[in-house]
């Protein structure tokens, strides 16, 4: 079964509960959700690989550790899961970056693609699929089930928020995939919105309604 990871480092759970704040307009949300992202990055990066090479510095010459597998796919699910990538990226500015597009049924509240787009070797690297709200899990289930039909097999989830259900729904669905959280909401109300959560990530990203 795959690991639930909460990132519950001090300063991203300061700033979490600024972005909850209905009060918070959507530049400060934006601004608060690429740090929260950047935060979560260190761990997400804990496990990269490293191997030993030789440096020169301007003294002598010595042995250094640095990264050596192919840096990840940053997959973020549209529209509210590009909020996250930039601060990722500033982190792994050689990232590369694939879209998936779908959007949830709203009486459904299944997950419906519209969009596919990914870098040709995606199957040779790891892939993390962003998807801010976990809330019934469809639509991150969807993502990923895309992503291995295509052969893609290393792949993690990262989320600001997560349900209960959606973990649940997305362990039975994909129990080889860890989840990267930087909160465990209580539920799901009867429209699919986690309780207490922040609202429509989307909308308070982008100034929609």
């Amino acid at each position: 079964m795959g690991k639930v990871i909460v990132c519950d480092h001090p300063l991203i759970v300061h700033k979490l509960g600024l972005i909850r704040d209905e009060n918070t307009k959507s530049k400060m949300f934006r601004e608060l959700v690429d740090e929260v992202a950047a935060l979560m990055a260190f761990e997400l990066t804990r496990n990269f690989t490293l191997q030993k090479t030789t440096v020169k510095t301007p003294v002598t010459t010595t042995e250094c550790l640095m990264l050596s597998e192919k840096m990840p796919v940053l997959v973020p699910i549209l529209r509210a899961g590009l909020g996250m990538v930039d601060g990722i990226l500033k982190l792994i500015p050689t990232a590369k970056v694939g879209h998936i597009g779908l959007y949830r049924d709203p009486v459904t509240l299944q997950a419906v693609e519209y969009y596919y787009k990914m870098p040709s070797d995606s199957a040779e690297r790891e892939l993390i699929v962003i998807d801010p709200m976990l809330a019934t899990g469809a639509s991150a289930i969807a993502a990923i089930s895309m992503l291995k039909a295509r052969n893609c097999t290393r792949i993690r989830l990262l989320c600001l928020i997560s349900a209960p259900e959606g973990i649940k729904a997305l362990q039975e669905a994909h129990p080889d995939v860890d989840i990267y959280t930087a909160a465990i909401d209580e539920y799901l109300n009867d429209h699919g919105y986690i309780v207490p959560g922040l609202g429509d990530a989307g909308d308070r990203l982008f100034g929609t309604d």
